[in-house]
């Protein structure tokens, strides 16, 4: 099953930590490879570590690309995403894991650090390999949301990061 969060709204990655909980309690094993998010510590990567084997959560991703201070060359960004691709397939690969979510995997096609033919191609094997593949991100194309067997989409209507509020530890990481 191809399951999808999308939206400008909160919630995505969440969302995603939420089903792979559900499905760690019916014991299934969840992997987690997200594409853009870097180095920094969140919640999730602490969290996870309470479920033991059953939850792994790796980071590829080099940080935010063309903000937010980023200095790294843009190839950097492309070859961190292809790296994170690779890594998931051959981690699902060995079918220690029924559920792979790929978080910001619609950032990284949008943002150019991988192309359309690369992520239907990394969906049509991933499919094959696990029970369930979670993609989140904004900006889903269209082409993708036809494929997929659920799709919901978050949408902001307010958020304290328009009043200047940084991100909040606990909420947003």
């Amino acid at each position: 099953m191809i399951i999808i969060f999308t939206g400008n709204g909160k919630g995505k990655t969440t969302a995603a930590l939420g089903q792979a909980m559900r499905a760690i309690g019916n014991g299934s094993s969840t992997l987690m490879v997200q594409l853009i998010k870097g180095p920094w510590k969140s919640g999730e990567d602490e969290s996870c570590k309470a479920f033991g084997e059953s939850m792994k959560i790796v980071k590829k991703g080099k940080g935010f690309v063309k903000i937010a201070g980023d200095k790294l060359p843009f190839e950097t960004h492309v070859d961190a995403a292809k790296e994170g691709l690779s890594y998931a397939l051959e981690e699902i690969g060995t079918r220690k894991w029924n559920i792979l979510i790929l978080d910001e995997m619609w950032n990284a096609l949008n943002l150019g650090l991988i192309s359309k033919d690369e992520a239907f191609d990394f969906i049509d094997k991933a499919s094959k390999l696990v029970d369930h593949l979670i993609l989140t991100g904004r900006d889903c194309p269209s082409e993708f949301i036809d494929r997929a067997d659920i799709v919901t989409e978050m949408r902001e209507i307010k958020h304290p990061f328009h009043a200047g509020t940084q991100a909040t530890a606990s909420v947003e990481y």
